[in-house]
């Protein structure tokens, strides 16, 4: 059984998704399996990676689970978990590639935080370099918690990449794993639930490349990424938005009693801000009836 099991989603990606798998091949840490999960891809790349399962580079460590089409990115990873054996879940995403130390320098950390370490973390995530084609991002704006309680951070907008998390299996399993209703801002939403419970470890090394370029990308897929984060806040919270084209959305089996408290209460305070950003937005565009809906619910929970 190797230690640890990393999952790649995919879906009609075959030139990132061999970069990506080669950046596992080069990893200095090599018990693990990779699963490469692909939703259903419909050009070269289900060719690509049975090549990729079979290349001598994979040492039998490869295997591929095929998907019906989806689109939805949590489903893919939640199968890839199902179908791990490992006992630490790596993730990375097919457009992201890893620095070859990625996965040492984390299971290091990660037993060491379960070996009587101060930090006693079940999940941890690294520092990340991004790039947009050949240049380099800066990430000098980028200001937030990224150890411990991060949950107030995290409230505000996606602040954990997936390509840079590894978990317990078991802890994934405990936590719900990724909501299937959620097309965009699934990460958000499993980010959101963990950190209202747990605290989060993190690994100040610059160790994987979230990269952006001229493929299409789901966050961009309809130009409003936040309406995603406020659904799932809802949802969350139990706040239904009636008469919105996407409805927040709950995870069957969810193992929480909601929220605690103090942090249930700065969720509330966060979703009458998101919902006040976004009435204002509609009526800056005319939609006044959807900007009347918004701001009824923010009259109800406020």
């Amino acid at each position: 059984m190797p230690e640890i099991s990393v999952i790649i989603p995919v879906y009609n990606r075959p030139v990132l998704l061999a970069e990506a798998v080669e950046s596992v091949f080069a990893q200095t840490f090599t018990d693990y399996e990779l699963i490469i999960v692909d939703d259903g891809s419909d050009d070269e790349t289900p060719g690509v990676a049975s090549a990729l399962c079979v290349s001598e580079a994979a040492s039998g460590r490869v295997s591929l689970l095929r998907l019906s089409h989806a689109g939805f990115p949590g489903a893919a990873r939640n199968r890839g978990a199902e179908a791990a054996s490992g006992k630490y879940l790596a993730f990375l995403d097919s457009d992201d590639t890893w620095l070859p130390e990625k996965l040492e320098a984390q299971y290091r950390f990660m037993k060491e935080a379960y070996m009587g370490g101060s930090r006693g973390a079940e999940i941890s995530h690294t520092r990340e370099v991004w790039r947009r084609g050949d240049k380099i991002v800066s990430q000098k704006g980028q200001k937030h918690s990224r150890e411990g309680d991060i949950f107030s951070d995290a409230l505000t907008k996606c602040i954990i990449g997936p390509s840079t998390v590894m978990m317990e299996r078991s802890f994934y399993l405990k936590t719900g794993g990724f909501n299937e209703k959620l097309e965009i801002a699934e990460d958000y939403e499993f980010w959101l639930r963990i950190t209202s419970g747990w605290i989060v470890g993190y690994v100040n090394e610059a160790l994987t490349t979230k990269r952006a370029g001229g493929w299409p990308q789901l966050s961009e897929k309809y130009g409003m990424i936040e309406w995603f984060r406020i659904a799932a806040l809802a949802g969350l919270l139990g706040v239904k938005i009636p008469g919105t084209e996407f409805e927040p959305v709950w995870l069957p089996g969810w193992v929480w009693n909601g929220f605690p408290d103090q942090k249930r209460a700065e969720a509330f305070e966060t979703l009458v801000y998101k919902l006040g950003i976004w009435s204002a937005g509609c009526r800056k565009r005319g939609k006044h009836e959807e900007a009347d809906r918004m701001d009824a619910v923010i009259a109800e929970i406020a």
